[in-house]
């Protein structure tokens, strides 16, 4: 089937651009709340699902034994933007494991914000893999793997033990067959693996909830999940959309993006979790989408509506500051 219009972006009077996509709202119980498009088609989920990947490390004690609050929680859920805070806090992470920067094998890279990327290029040489968007997750990963005995070399492969049980994890969580079939090579170069839309949102509404999950990973999504709206800077940072949607109604809203054009949101004070596609892979469209998806679940609560509307239609200005157009959700989301 082909997807419908969920975002058009205006230019003068004009549609220049639209973005088509699919959305999916499951509750705990696996109950359809809402769905536009194919829900069912395999997605790769990409950094979405981190509080998924994130698990074995509370699971296991490792979180515990080492320590870790909601600020160290946060960070291995997040895709930050290696501001100085979230690397420093990952090279703690890593220190309470007795290891360092050298433990990781996500890569390295510059930061994606502009602010930073400056500051970064004023003040260090080039990046390391402590500031690579994925380092929280990451050390996250070793510090599971050195609590549990687990040799940490490698631990990015399919084998891997480590990925073994994330593949576990969620599958559990999804309902999807997880596998070589469907598995590709996320960007940090970790597994990730196409699950359909619905699946994807029914595992985050699991998790928001509790439902059908047992005492131990109850309360560890549930840990996980406080940690993230607790902490927002640390799963994102300063001006990005995930932080700003958990600030805008505190303890109330879990959001995580994730590349090309996936978002993933839970209510758990409703028992809901959105999960969203954008067909083309463009952000600003995932996030119009995960936005305006979310206002129609607070329309008992006008301010944080408003504020959420406010932000999924927004208007577009020039290097002038003049407005040159808009960036709006199309009926198909409010049908």
């Amino acid at each position: 089937m082909s997807n419908p219009v969920t975002v058009e972006v205006t230019r003068g009077q004009l549609v220049e651009s639209r973005h088509r996509g699919s959305i999916a709202v499951v509750d705990g119980d696996g109950e359809l709340v809402l769905s536009v498009g194919d829900i069912e088609a395999g997605v790769f989920p990409r950094s979405a699902c981190k509080a998924m990947q994130a698990l074995p490390l509370v699971e296991s004690g490792a979180a515990d034994a080492y320590g870790f609050g909601d600020k160290e929680l946060a960070l291995a859920c997040a895709s930050h933007s290696g501001e100085d805070a979230h690397v420093a806090l990952a090279a703690s992470m890593l220190a309470r494991a007795g290891r360092d920067v050298n433990a990781l094998e996500c890569g390295a890279h510059w930061s994606s914000n502009q602010k930073t990327l400056i500051h970064q290029a004023r003040t260090i040489d080039e990046p390391t893999a402590l500031h690579n968007n994925c380092s929280g997750k990451h050390s996250g990963f070793v510090c599971a793997c050195c609590h549990q005995g687990i040799e940490h070399k490698g631990y990015v492969g399919y084998d891997h033990p480590l990925q073994k049980e994330i593949r576990g994890t969620m599958e559990s969580l999804t309902g999807a067959v997880l596998g070589r079939d469907n598995c590709g090579t996320d960007g940090c170069s970790i597994p990730t693996y196409a699950t359909p839309l619905r699946g994807l949102a029914h595992g985050f509404a699991r998790m928001a909830t509790g439902t059908g999950l047992d005492p131990v990973r109850a309360n560890a999504s549930r840990r996980l999940m406080q940690a993230c709206m607790a902490e927002p800077f640390y799963v994102a940072g300063t001006g990005r959309i995930c932080t700003k949607l958990m600030e805008i109604a505190p303890g109330r809203i879990f959001a995580k993006t994730g590349a090309e054009g996936v978002f993933c949101a839970a209510v758990p004070e409703q028992g809901i979790a959105i999960a969203v596609k954008c067909d083309d892979g463009t952000t600003r469209a995932a996030e119009a989408m995960v936005i305006a998806t979310l206002a129609r679940f607070f329309r008992k609560d006008e301010p944080v509506q408003a504020a959420l509307l406010a932000m999924a239609n927004h208007p577009l200005s020039n290097w002038n500051g003049i407005r040159v157009g808009e960036v709006r959700v199309s009926d198909a989301v409010f049908a």
